[in-house]
């Protein structure tokens, strides 16, 4: 039986320890961090959109259905063992252990994160962001691989990737944490580890078929899905940087505040950076820049002030632009952008976050200590943060390949779909159901579609619904 009882002026929750020594929790900051919880959940179905609306319309479906599958899996995976991995309170200073093996003992202590809240409300927080993050790598997947095999890699990636980096960077004990590194809402755990990820499996699976030719020089099938993601991703946004507080602060609302700062800058930055090309106004480039200026704001969000904002907005609107080159140097078909927008962010918000971080900013919740970046004359956290973004962009990237090609050597359990699949799409191939209608998919694979063949084909269509209805 939980020891919890209630005061009787403020209604506040008391935990009572083994030895009887009372730790209030207060309710207001329970129920910020349960709807910052909400909000970062929202952002998961926003990555699907946003990727699927920049595909083809043949492998629309199934990237929303996989950011779907992404919640599931690592929400399973986080009870089995994630939360312990990442959390425990005797982790090493690299990954925990299974002392809270299936969340055994997961209820009113106080959280690693916080003594403002119990661990049972951060352990679900958290697990959204576990969620999102190989959601974000699954882009590299886009048009050319299985489903199925994607579910074991899902588990196995949070489990050997994900959990390791998020105790380094976030457990009392991590390394990372341990040495100063400031990190407040995910800059290497998410965005760094997700964005090299998505450039190993991109690697990995190789080019799409017809690289390098007109066959993909289409545009996004559906960009008013991608800016309905962006929109998602945005407003989730809020709960993923302003709940890291993990308490209804002035620290969390500072969040917020440089987090919609730095996302607005980046939109219009990188919208700008493309009309020099076309002299046309990019909805697409607006988002891409939106979504790379939330990510380089992450890491920093609860130690900047509101002008580093703009910088950060600004900075991430420009490297990560030109960073979707680097794809073409590399000669990497990294069909989403993925590592330029995620890692390159990643890495662009964690030297910003050296140089901007300051201690009076820190001290908006009346408990941090840090003592800041280069305004306050701190020169050292600049390794920090360079040492954090470099072990996480390697570790990611060898471990990914590793998980890859052990995969690939057990029967049924490759990534890459046949070239008939691809052909086909992936919606079709993989899942036999569609985002939209079935003459639209024969057009998409290179039918021809006469007056009459549209019409019989329609007039088919709504027999088959007539009779699925009946």
């Amino acid at each position: 039986m939980v020891n919890v009882t209630y005061t009787t002026s403020s209604s506040d929750l008391i935990w009572y320890d083994s030895n009887g020594n009372p730790v209030l929790y207060n309710l207001g900051d329970i129920s910020f961090v349960l709807l910052s919880m909400a909000l970062v959940f929202i952002m998961i179905p926003g990555v699907g959109f946003f990727y699927s609306g920049l595909l083809r319309r043949k492998n629309a479906l199934s990237m929303i259905f996989m950011s779907m599958l992404s919640a599931a899996m690592v929400s399973f995976q986080w009870f089995f063992w994630g939360y312990s991995l990442a959390f425990s309170d005797t982790a090493s200073a690299f990954i925990g252990d299974l002392k809270f093996f299936c969340l055994k003992g997961v209820l009113a202590q106080p959280s690693a994160g916080s003594n403002r809240i119990p661990a049972l409300v951060f352990c679900i927080y958290q697990c959204m962001f576990a969620a999102i993050t190989p959601c974000i790598a699954l882009g590299a997947i886009a048009e050319r691989a299985r489903l199925g095999p994607v579910l074991v890699f899902l588990f196995v990636w949070s489990t050997l990737v994900y959990d390791p980096i998020a105790c380094w960077t976030w457990n009392p004990n991590g390394w990372s944490f341990v040495l100063g590194g400031l990190d407040f809402a995910g800059g290497t755990p998410v965005h760094i580890s997700s964005g090299t990820a998505a450039l190993a499996i991109s690697v990995y699976l190789g080019k799409r078929r017809g690289y390098g030719t007109e066959r993909l020089a289409y545009k996004p099938q559906n960009t008013t899905y991608v800016i309905l993601g962006t929109v998602f991703l945005w407003f989730g946004w809020f709960g993923f940087n302003g709940g890291s507080a993990l308490s209804a602060n002035l620290r969390a609302a500072q969040a917020c505040i440089v987090t919609n700062l730095a996302a607005s800058v980046g939109g219009l930055t990188w919208m700008l950076w493309d009309y020099r090309l076309e002299r046309k106004w990019s909805a697409v480039g607006f988002c891409s820049g939106a979504i790379a200026g939330l990510v380089a704001i992450t890491p920093g969000s609860g130690f900047v002030g509101s002008p580093a904002a703009v910088c950060y907005g600004f900075m991430a609107g420009t490297v990560c632009n030109f960073a979707t080159k680097l794809k073409y140097i590399l000669h990497v078909d990294d069909t989403l952008d993925i590592f330029a927008s995620h890692a390159i962010g990643g890495v662009v918000g964690n030297i910003l976050t050296a140089l901007f971080a300051q201690h009076s900013v820190l001290t908006f919740d009346g408990i941090a200590t840090n003592p800041g970046g280069w305004f306050d004359h701190h020169w050292i956290q600049l390794g920090i943060q360079l040492a954090d973004s470099v072990a996480g962009l390697s570790y990611s990237f060898t471990m990914t390949t590793v998980i890859l090609w052990i995969m690939h050597f057990i029967p049924g359990m490759s990534l890459r779909a046949s070239e008939e699949a691809e052909i086909l799409g992936i919606d079709d191939a993989e899942m036999g159901e569609f985002a939209y209608d079935y003459v639209g998919l024969e057009q998409e694979i290179g039918h021809s579609i006469g007056p009459q063949k549209q019409e019989d084909k329609e007039k088919t269509i709504s027999s088959q619904n007539d009779e699925h209805h009946a």
